[in-house]
């Protein structure tokens, strides 16, 4: 064992590192890193370099670890207003959306691989959720920005769905080996399912207040701090397993109980969790890799290819189109959101799962998996951009790139510590515009030069600007200290090419453009910006669109407050978006009943 010290070090480590390196050219590419990672641990295994790895519990071991540091990191980087916007659609998805996938998945795979009932929908399980860490790594460091409800949506989605996944895939597991039906597999899902994800969601919260109190209690020297506390993560995440629950539910709620209620050294932890995080995922995918043996794979290649193929054009966005129904959500963004399924480590890492138990269609369920996540990554993780954009759901930049440090402050307060460093051609730099006092600007270091902000002067370009600011300023802060953003005609079309004063009446909008029926006289009079956030159920983001009359009003910004603080006016709808003919929303086909009841109302 000794001997395989120094060999085994030197593979793993030069495995994580060409993976590291790897991802610059990822990156300039456009390629799914996750895929990446997959790739090298399949050249390196045994189809490959020849290294030899078949310890399917080992693997399952190290996924499950790895996956469970990712899932408390994404709940820790999920803000709790996200949780709020997209909660019932997205925990819907994550429950009725799974189940449904599964079950039209595992339809198909009957016959295209002529298992029996419960095997074909362990397929489905497997395959049927979508990959927290794929989903995060493309809309976080993707660089694209989406509309917040739906970006919202998916975030959350796809932390809550893998327990589900996971619960499916073991009940199954469990019953095909000890001879159950099909009739007994239902009743052990509804049964088990309360169980499962009331204690992981109990216990999860718990969890996370009891990580606060010991963060406000307990002083430790500073690298031990993060430490500690993704230790007491771990912990939850093993105890909630052992009584039953869903440990990865319980670490996703616990990350996000948390990181919304003003944790101690949060900046530290968030830095030293995003570094663990890149790790797990690297290790994860390199261990999955390299228990696969590329070459069983051709047996099997067609079936599963054109399974892939159903799951991404039928199975997911029919049940994302179902459980979004009551939801209005329109339909360039229920196909976005049915077209972000990837498939990633999950899958795999549940196809470990009858491989393990011994099951005799255990490597064909493990290969098909496989090569599920494969098409997956190829055909979904490659397009994601290019989706949005064509879908018109990327929000245009409206400031350029900030380049701001965040500091850790002793003791917490109700002002965080900033350093900015000022962007050619920005506010400050051109004399536009002048730090407001609430900033509390208090050093400036210019050329390696320290000096108090009052006797700086002017701030020139390059300059490190150290202040104190309430962390609901920060992002008017961010306007300030960027370098202006040009909009294109795309851009305009996005956010409208004539700009309106929110704080105007709505009847003087009215009657400039001639839009009778919209403002009631018998109500008090009422501002635009009233008027749009009513009309959007009490809450606005930057790109919502309301329809009044001949003309749109698009949410073009919003203050430190939430509050609509510009408004664009369009009057032709964009022709570069299209209007897909699939996805319509409840509230659609509603009022295409009515119409229709009307028309036939009036031949009879």
């Amino acid at each position: 064992m000794l001997d395989l010290l120094f060999p085994v070090t030197m593979i793993g480590a030069g495995l994580v590192l060409i993976s590291v390196m790897t991802s610059a050219l990822a990156f300039r590419f456009g390629a799914p890193l996750l895929l990446v990672f997959l790739c090298i641990g399949l050249l390196a295994g045994e189809d490959g370099l020849g290294i030899r790895y078949n310890d399917a519990g080992s693997a399952y071991f190290v996924g499950s670890l790895a996956l469970a540091i990712i899932l408390f990191d994404s709940g820790f980087n999920t803000k709790l207003r996200s949780v709020r916007q997209a909660s019932v659609p997205a925990l819907l998805l994550a429950t009725v959306g799974v189940v449904l996938t599964s079950g039209m998945v595992g339809l198909i795979a009957r016959l295209l691989f002529n298992l029996p009932w419960l095997e074909a929908f362990l397929l489905g399980a497997i395959v049927g959720s979508t990959d927290a860490a794929a989903v995060f790594f493309l809309l976080r460091v993707g660089g694209i920005t989406i509309r917040d409800q739906v970006r919202s949506l998916l975030e959350v989605e796809s932390g809550s769905n893998d327990p589900m996944a996971i619960f499916l895939t073991i009940v199954l597991v469990e019953l095909i080996l000890s001879g159950g039906s099909v009739g007994e597999a239902w009743v052990e899902v509804l049964k088990g399912f309360g169980i499962q994800m009331g204690l992981g969601l109990g216990l999860g919260v718990v969890g996370g207040y009891l990580i606060l109190a010991g963060a406000k209690v307990i002083r430790l020297e500073g690298t031990l701090y993060p430490i500690s506390i993704l230790s007491f993560a771990l912990l939850l995440f093993g105890f909630t397993g052992l009584v039953g629950g869903s440990g990865f539910l319980a670490v996703y709620v616990a990350g996000i109980v948390a990181s919304n209620n003003a944790i101690q050294g949060q900046v530290g932890l968030r830095r030293f969790l995003e570094g663990l995080t890149w790790m797990a995922q690297i290790a994860m995918f390199l261990t999955l890799g390299l228990l696969a043996t590329p070459s069983q794979f051709l047996d099997l290649a067609l079936p599963a290819i054109i399974l892939a193929l159903a799951l991404t054009f039928v199975c997911r966005p029919l049940a994302v189109w179902l459980c979004l129904l009551p939801f209005g959500y329109k339909r360039n963004e229920t196909a976005f959101i049915s077209w972000v399924g990837l498939r990633g480590s999950v899958s795999i890492l549940l196809g470990i799962i009858p491989l393990a138990a011994g099951m005799e269609s255990g490597q064909l369920l493990f290969n098909t998996a496989y090569i599920v996540v494969l098409v997956s990554l190829l055909l979904q993780g490659w397009t994601i951009a290019p989706m949005a954009r064509w879908l018109g759901l990327i929000v245009p930049a409206r400031i350029g790139p900030v380049d701001r440090l965040e500091l850790e402050l002793p003791g917490g307060g109700d002002h965080e510590l900033l350093v900015y460093k000022v962007a050619a051609d920005s506010p400050v730099a051109l004399g536009d515009e002048r730090l407001p006092r609430w900033a509390r600007p208090s050093l400036v270091v210019r050329d390696g030069h320290s000096m108090r902000y009052q006797y700086a002067g002017r701030l020139q370009v390059d300059d490190l600007v150290y202040m104190f600011v309430a962390p609901q300023y920060i992002r008017l802060l961010d306007r300030l200290f960027a370098s202006p953003v040009r909009l294109t005609l795309d851009d305009e079309d996005f956010y409208g090419k004539f700009l309106i004063d929110p704080r105007q009446p709505m009847a003087a909008l009215a009657e400039a453009y001639g839009l009778s029926g919209i403002v009631d006289p018998s109500q008090p009079p009422q501002s635009i910006r009233d008027h749009i956030t009513e009309r959007l159920g009490g809450t606005a983001e930057v790109g919502d669109r309301v329809r009044c009359g001949e003309v749109e009003l698009i949410v073009r910004d919003l203050d430190s407050d939430g509050a609509i603080s510009e408004v664009g006016l369009s009057i032709d709808e964009p022709e570069s978006i299209p209007q897909l003919p699939l996805f319509q929303s409840g509230g659609e086909l509603w009022q295409l009943l009515r119409a229709k009841l009307a028309s036939q109302g009036k031949q009879a």
